[in-house]
């Protein structure tokens, strides 16, 4: 028997490749199929079953396209009503591939379909849990995605999951290897640990949400604190449910190259997002007027779900030559389909053919320490975690992923600085502003990171500001 663990650090999403004799499983596999089908032939197996722990909400699954070429048939826990033939497991169903054997242990509570599956090896003994969003390390799955108006509130749902821990989970030994389907940075879960793979035994120990006295606690401690998820994860979830193109036709068309000259025509025609994913040192010297830059060496993929949105919407892209269908791939992991071509030549062309180019003014720390003074408006761009840790004296917190909500209420006509934890987030709202006609900023290279080593700025964890920009 042979567990692969194939580990997408992007998505901090966890699929696994399983090999017993000559017939293998895959769980949980990401959009493109390509490495799972070069597995298969090198190993010289028959994949027999796809198997699903639940509707994903954070990536589209891989499962249609995967079950097309090999014939293997897809499996879902009970309740699951995909709109495609699959087979819905029963509660401790058993399936055996080659000499081993899963079961379906139905863990309700992140969704109402979540399934764990134990596998039983060679010598009939309980040995490890794919647990899907019911329990990661660290955490268990959020409750809140899955609530229905009027009939299920995510209070329901956490005693639910609390129901599924206690009675499929917890009663295993303490020596089951745990295989969750996300680890730390996915917005699946709030408390994830570093770590990719675990014994329940430690989970145990560790893990607060398992800690908890009584129902009640666990319902408490489970929904506080949860940010409201992104809003991509509904369009996710009805790809996943409902079908979606075959990510070959979608890379066809994405694969498109457009010259400078009919590229700006497309774009007046279309009103497709001109996407930007150039490193965002390169992208602040020169772009594309209203172009959004989204660096493609960064959580390209769930930024683009965040911020976007609208997985329909119809993108441009402007890439590094020949990073091109790497960006295609990445976008199709979330749902972004309608990629209508790329750049012919990169910005290079652009600015070659003389045309209008923008540009986002960035300073060093070192700068920003020479410019700054009381009167300084600053604002900061991480999480609220990040900034109520440790943020420049009197800096506003306006996190990245809420710049929606909060960018009307820029005064343009006041000066402010602007900075991530690195560079990276603070380049993405730089873009997002200029878009929206707000210029009068300037971007800190290294962003807190690089502000907090001049050690020449006061800094405090004390959260004194004003709601208004």
């Amino acid at each position: 028997m042979k567990i692969e663990q194939i580990y997408t650090g992007c998505l901090a999403q966890g699929a696994y490749y399983i090999v017993s004799e000559k017939e293998a499983i895959i769980i949980d596999p990401l959009r493109e199929v390509k490495p799972y089908l070069d597995r298969l032939e090198k190993d010289n197996v028959t994949l027999k079953y796809i198997f699903e722990t639940h509707f994903h909400a954070d990536f589209v699954s891989g499962h249609l396209d995967l079950s097309k070429k090999t014939g293997a048939p897809i499996v879902y826990g009970p309740t699951a009503q995909p709109e495609f033939e699959a087979i819905i497991a029963e509660d401790e169903q058993i399936f055996e591939i080659g000499a081993i054997k899963i079961k379906a242990l139905h863990t309700p509570g992140h969704t109402m379909e979540s399934t764990t599956y134990l596998l039983i090896d060679e010598n009939n003994v309980e040995t490890a849990i794919f647990t899907g969003d019911t329990l990661f390390l660290g955490d268990v799955g959020r409750p809140d995605l899955a609530q229905k108006a009027g009939s299920m509130t995510q209070e329901d749902l956490a005693g639910i999951l609390y129901d599924s821990l206690h009675s499929k989970i917890l009663p295993l030994d303490d020596s089951i290897t745990v295989y969750p389907a996300h680890g730390a940075g996915s917005a699946c879960g709030k408390n994830m640990q570093k770590e990719t793979v675990d014994i329940l035994g430690n989970q145990r120990k560790t893990n607060y949400a398992l800690n908890q006295p009584d129902k009640e606690s666990f319902i408490k401690e489970v929904l506080d604190g949860l940010t409201a998820p992104p809003k991509y994860f509904g369009m996710n979830v009805a790809m996943n449910k409902g079908g979606y193109e075959s990510l070959d036709d979608v890379m066809n068309k994405g694969l498109n190259p457009v010259s400078v000259e009919d590229f700006e025509n497309f774009a007046e025609e279309t009103g497709a997002l001109i996407l930007d994913t150039r490193n965002p040192a390169d992208f602040h010297k020169g772009f594309i007027p209203n172009s959004i830059n989204i660096g493609l060496k960064g959580d390209f993929a769930p930024w683009v779900g965040s911020l976007i949105v609208d997985v329909k919407h119809p993108l441009l892209l402007v890439s590094d030559e020949g990073t091109e269908e790497e960006v295609i791939t990445r976008l199709s992991r979330v749902g972004f389909d309608h990629v209508l071509g790329y750049l012919k030549g990169g910005f290079d062309a652009w600015k070659n053919s003389k045309k209008e180019i923008d540009e986002v003014k960035r300073i060093s720390p070192t700068e920003f320490v020479e410019q700054f003074n009381k009167n300084s408006k600053v604002i900061d761009v991480r999480k609220i975690g990040e900034y109520s840790a440790e943020h420049v004296d009197n800096a506003y917190s306006r996190p990245l992923d809420t710049i929606s909500d909060w960018v009307s209420t820029v005064d343009d006509s006041e000066h402010f600085f602007l900075h991530c934890a690195g560079g990276y987030r603070s380049m993405i709202a730089a873009s997002i502003l200029n878009s929206h006609g707000i210029r009068n900023f300037t971007e800190i290279e290294g962003g807190f990171n690089g502000i907090k080593k001049t050690e020449k700025l006061p800094v405090s964890d004390f959260v004194c500001q004003s709601k208004t920009l």
